[in-house]
């Protein structure tokens, strides 16, 4: 298996695709088991679900933001927001919190 880049993104900076990217791992939502939890560079608790693509490895931070998106998501925003344009990540587990 191929080392993966690896994100950690807040939900300011979620991308479409990888908002889709979630709702399709957790069409029902995600429970307990499917959180992560971890400390960042300041001490502070984080939480955050997983899902990858073939060549990247996202760790999203939950927030109550985050369980509306992704409950009020539908595949006619996916076509408005042309979700199957690029990603831009923003922050690498090793610039942010964890590595």
């Amino acid at each position: 298996m191929k080392n993966l880049k690896r994100v950690i993104v807040d939900y300011k900076k979620l991308t479409p695709r990888v908002l889709k990217l979630l709702i399709e791992k957790y069409p029902d939502g995600y429970g307990d088991r499917d959180i992560i939890r971890f400390k960042g560079l300041k001490g502070e608790a984080i939480e955050a679900v997983e899902v990858s693509t073939r060549d990247t490895k996202y760790l999203v931070k939950i927030s109550s933001k985050l369980r509306y998106s992704m409950a009020n998501f539908n595949e006619a925003d996916a076509t408005v927001l042309n979700i199957d344009g690029g990603d831009k990540p923003s922050t690498t587990f090793a610039e942010s919190e964890e590595e």
